[in-house]
C-alpha cells in the first residue's frame, strides 16, 4: 500500500500552500498539513492502525469513552501505571 494516494498527496500540497498564504513558516505549514492528512486517513479507514489519536468527544461522558481515549486522557495527565490499568480503573484515576 503506498504511503499517500495521489489525491492525499494533493490535499497535503493545498494544506500547506494555504498556511504559507496565512504567514505560517513552511516548517509549521508541512506540519500542519501533515497531520492533517493523516488524521483523514485515520478516519477514513486507510491505515493499518484503526486506534484512536484523540480523547473523544468532549461533550461525552467519560463512561461513552472507549479505553484508548481514557488512555489518551491519562496520557495527558501524566497518570502513573496506565498502561496496564482497565477500563474502569482509568475511569477512576481520571476522575480522582
Amino acid at each position: 500500500m503506498p504511503r499517500w494516494s495521489a489525491k492525499r498527496e494533493r490535499q497535503y500540497e493545498h494544506i500547506k500552500q494555504s498556511s504559507r498564504k496565512r504567514g505560517i513558516s513552511l516548517r509549521r505549514a508541512k506540519a500542519i498539513a501533515a497531520r492533517t492528512v493523516n488524521k483523514l486517513r485515520r478516519e477514513k479507514g486507510e491505515t493499518p492502525n484503526k486506534r484512536t489519536q484523540g480523547t473523544g468527544n468532549p461533550y461525552s461522558s467519560l463512561q461513552e469513552r472507549t479505553k484508548d481515549e481514557l488512555l489518551n486522557i491519562a496520557s495527558e495527565r501524566n497518570i502513573r501505571g496506565r498502561s496496564r490499568m482497565s477500563k474502569q480503573e482509568l475511569l477512576l484515576a481520571i476522575q480522582k
